[in-house]
């Protein structure tokens, strides 16, 4: 989608500082980032949002919590413990519309998250 910031950083169009990427996964640091890791975990496919995963898209799915456990471990995260957030919808608090894993460790994450 030409309008998607993230589909913008699959093409190269927008720079980011990528920690991972394979044929159709791509992770980078968020520009925001509320803990010490904060990864954005994107598939390369456009997907708006959670609620248009197929079930063609399993396989895709699968790559992507694989490439999050790949990355929790690389951070330090896997033994202490981490948080994947997805938002989904306006009042789900989604904000770019192409569906997106955050990654959060590096410290104690309270609950409710807000």
């Amino acid at each position: 989608m030409e309008d998607c910031i993230f589909c913008k950083i699959v093409d190269g169009s927008l720079p980011s500082e990528k920690v991972y990427e394979d044929e159709s996964v791509l992770a980078f640091k968020d520009l925001h980032a509320q803990a010490p890791v904060h990864l954005l975990v994107i598939p390369k496919k456009h997907i708006s949002s959670i609620r248009e995963i197929g079930e063609e898209d399993g396989p895709l799915m699968g790559k992507i919590f694989a490439a999050i456990n790949q990355l929790a471990k690389e951070y330090g995260l896997a033994d202490k413990g981490f948080r994947i957030v997805n938002n989904c919808g306006d009042e789900g608090g989604q904000t770019v519309y192409h569906i997106h894993f955050h990654l959060l460790g590096g410290r104690s994450l309270t609950w409710p998250p807000g």
